[in-house]
């Protein structure tokens, strides 16, 4: 469902959602950050304590590994744009509930009508189970393509490991390289940028 067809309404009604426990325990609202216009969108689980408090996705540790992975890729800051399945934090940064996520997936459809991406990232399983499909594991599916229609446009989809994964577990370190590889591939044949 598409709530709205500019930015500014979509953060103004983001800004003052509270139809779930989250927003009220939320410091900063968390709606994303790159280029509004880029072909290339990732989405993660949800904010960790230094996203919540400066409103920014992906600007703690998880998000400076990203930072690196996509630089040493050799990606601009304009090839991409971040967001999250949920837009406040959990507490504890846990895993959101179905509820939550499920109360947030419209905002996360709405920034995707916005962009328009031509593919779609799944940082973890969380960003997976809301995007590709409920029952799947990201062990079994990572690096795979998963081709959609969006609006009568191809988009594809990779899952892939979330960055804090690689935090708490090296073996994972060059299985996401692979598929981030693979993602600039991908991405540069698009963007016909050879």
């Amino acid at each position: 469902m598409i709530l709205h067809n500019n930015w500014e309404d979509l953060i103004r009604e983001c800004t003052n959602c509270y139809k779930c426990p989250l927003g009220s325990t939320r410091t900063n609202i968390v709606i994303g950050r790159g280029n509004p216009k880029a072909t290339l969108m990732f989405v993660g689980e949800g904010p960790g304590e230094q996203e919540d408090l400066q409103g920014k996705p992906f600007v703690g540790p998880a998000g400076q590994l990203l930072d690196l992975l996509l630089e040493a890729l050799m990606f601009d800051a304009d090839d991409y744009y971040i967001a999250n399945i949920v837009k406040c934090r959990p507490p504890g940064n846990r895993v959101p509930t179905d509820e939550e996520a499920n109360k947030c997936l419209d905002y996360l459809r709405n920034q995707v009508y916005l962009i328009k991406p031509q593919i779609i990232v799944c940082l973890g399983a969380t960003a997976m189970k809301y995007i590709v499909d409920k029952n799947a594991r990201i062990t079994q599916i990572r690096g795979q393509w998963i081709e959609r229609k969006m609006e009568k446009k191809e988009c594809w989809i990779m899952p892939t490991f979330h960055p804090a994964a690689l935090l708490r577990d090296e073996s994972k370190k060059l299985l996401m390289w692979d598929d981030l590889k693979k993602v600039k591939l991908k991405f540069d044949e698009i963007t016909k940028k050879v």
